[in-house]
């Protein structure tokens, strides 16, 4: 499996920091992460563009309408949670896509330089 970097879903949640749309949270990313329910509550209401857009990753061996092509989710869909970046950097070292790391990274400091 390939995981790429989904640069759109950067953009998107620099553009959420910059506004403000930020929970400054500590490490309960398990509570905040979306599930199942959540995730297809979203997806009757809006656009997979806009499903990929709270994930970090991307598997474009996956079909673009199939929600298991977004990977590294940092939101909850109305916010930006640090303990979501946190965790999607974490991740991505682990599984060694550092691309995804390094802008968890960015964007994780971003969210702690708005949230000060």
């Amino acid at each position: 499996m390939s995981i790429t970097l989904n640069h759109a879903a950067v953009t998107f949640a620099k553009g959420l920091i910059k506004a403000g749309k930020i929970k400054n949270d500590q490490r309960h990313w398990n509570q905040h992460n979306p599930g199942a329910k959540e995730e297809n509550s979203f997806l009757q209401k809006h656009e997979i563009d806009e499903y990929a857009q709270w994930h970090l990753g991307e598997d474009k061996s996956q079909n673009e309408d199939n929600k298991g092509r977004y990977k590294f989710p940092y939101g909850d869909f109305k916010t930006v949670h640090r303990d979501g970046l946190i965790a999607a950097k974490e991740r991505a070292a682990q599984q060694g896509y550092h691309d995804i790391e390094k802008a968890a990274d960015e964007l994780l400091g971003a969210l702690e330089k708005k949230a000060a």
